[in-house]
């Protein structure tokens, strides 16, 4: 809504992010090659990623995540793989998951939580069991078709609960049990190479959190296209729950990503600035900065070449696969950057602009996230959000066309020109649009409405708060009135 102040944008779109997962994530990272010999063109090599993750079963909560069926139809139209999320994503958890995990490791509390596990741990103590009755020491039986974390569940289960057997993984979904003494055990349990130590199990477990951590250390400028649930995506997931707090929310990605461009944000300044098609999506926006007419006019443009792993990438468009997307993503940021260094200066742009000329460029740019028809244009993660210039509200008093709602008037006025509505008294209602020509033409068209009166709103005319002051307030002064008439009149003495 129109109406949303960023807190209320935040709290709304918390609750979404609390309730999904991330089924893939797309990075891409690139460098500049010196190509000055060749031509003018500044030369970047990308290198594009793409991620299927799925939250970590291991240890003792069992994440719970919503599926939406727009959006199951919307990915596998464009060829998502389920059977490659749910069968080898990658796992993540985020710090509160991992303290909670680390502290059952130290206690010994170990459950599983997944029926599929439990089924094959049972097997599994079933087969060793049966084994080391008549098994000798130091003899070994190996047990197989063991997946992901059940390579360390059963390690876990099997080492509490039998004191004379050791085990060690063999690679292939394969782990060796052996029988051995008590006083070889002790000695095996204190040697640094154990797998099956917390620190070992807790690397497992986080999964793509420990990339995460690597790109927080890092402090590399982050990028992002219409970025904020991506962002809140991130802390929830991979760092800590979405706090409560808008403005701790906004603190900690500053933290974490002290530089953010969102290419959305850029390309909305790029549009009002340059006569270019405007393009709805990070897919049109590549094709409209790619084009050869745009390209041809400028010799230092740069040249985007993808790395041999990458080629496909190259050779098919891949829209809304998270690797693609990256790399489009990528791509708009140094053609729109290169745009806008051209036009700040008045000379030809030198041959071969640095990165750090574009961030100079950039400069108004960064930490100023997109905000989808609200309050503010842009989130600011390193300051204070600046209010949006939209045009005046309007309010509407309905009469003689009693029991109107919300939806009723949205779908009255849905026919001329997008308006958000909402309540504001018995009887009226507020119009809030993001163009000035659809407020010009409603006011022009409804002035002779038999049932809605249209106007433009004034606060201390329409806003029930200031009627309600104005109502106690004449109240306050009719009785003060009453109380000087009455108390102020002459005494007649005889």
């Amino acid at each position: 809504s129109l109406f949303d102040s960023p807190v209320e944008r935040y709290l709304k779109a918390r609750q979404s992010v609390q309730r999904f997962t991330v089924t893939q994530l797309g990075k891409r990272s690139s460098h500049s090659e010196d190509n000055r010999d060749i031509s003018f063109h500044c030369r970047y090599v990308v290198h594009a990623y793409n991620f299927f993750l799925f939250p970590s079963t291991l240890g003792v909560t069992d994440v719970e995540f919503t599926l939406s069926v727009s959006s199951i139809q919307f990915l596998s139209h464009y060829g998502f793989d389920y059977n490659k999320f749910l069968k080898d994503g990658i796992p993540y958890m985020n710090e509160v998951q991992e303290r909670i995990l680390s502290q059952h490791l130290l206690a010994g509390s170990w459950k599983v939580s997944s029926a599929l596990d439990r089924d094959v741990l049972k097997k599994a103590i079933d087969e060793v069991t049966c084994w080391i009755a008549a098994a000798e020491e130091e003899e070994t039986m190996i047990l197989q078709d063991l997946s992901g974390y059940q390579m360390f569940e059963v390690q876990l289960v099997l080492r509490k609960a039998l004191q004379n057997v050791w085990t060690q993984p063999l690679g292939d979904k394969k782990v060796m049990v052996k029988k051995v003494s008590p006083q070889h055990r002790r000695l095996l349990e204190n040697s640094p190479y154990d797998c099956c130590q917390k620190e070992f199990i807790l690397l497992s477990a986080r999964g793509f959190t420990n990339l995460f951590q690597t790109l927080v250390k890092a402090k590399k400028p982050l990028v992002g296209h219409n970025m904020l649930l991506d962002l809140m995506h991130l802390h929830d997931k991979f760092y800590k729950p979405l706090p409560e707090s808008y403005e701790e929310f906004k603190r900690n990605i500053h933290n974490l990503f002290p530089v953010l461009i969102d290419t959305k944000t850029v390309t909305k300044s790029i549009w009002k600035k340059c006569p270019f098609p405007r393009a709805p999506n990070l897919l049109e926006v590549y094709a409209v900065l790619c084009s050869s007419n745009l390209n041809s006019q400028d010799p230092t443009c740069p040249v985007i070449a993808l790395a041999s792993g990458c080629s496909r990438y190259g050779e098919k468009k891949s829209p809304h696969e998270a690797g693609y997307d990256a790399f489009l993503c990528g791509s708009v940021l140094l053609k729109s950057a290169h745009l806008l260094l051209c036009r700040s200066t008045d000379d030809a742009v030198e041959a071969d602009p640095s990165f750090s000329q574009y961030l100079t460029v950039l400069a108004e740019y960064l930490n100023k996230v997109n905000f989808i028809r609200g309050g503010v244009s842009s989130i600011n993660f390193s300051g204070e959000d600046a209010p949006c210039q939209h045009p005046p509200l309007l309010v509407v008093h309905v009469r003689g066309w009693p029991g109107l709602n919300e939806r009723q008037i949205y779908q009255e006025f849905k026919a001329l020109c997008r308006f958000d509505v909402r309540w504001l008294s018995k009887n009226q209602f507020i119009l809030l649009s993001n163009k000035f020509k659809h407020v010009r033409r409603v006011l022009q068209g409804y002035k002779h409405h038999p049932h809605l009166r249209v106007s433009v709103y004034r606060h201390w005319r329409h806003s029930p708060r200031v009627n309600c002051l104005l109502q106690v307030s004449g109240i306050v002064a009719l009785w003060s009135l009453l109380a000087f008439v009455l108390g102020g009149a002459p005494c007649c003495s005889f």
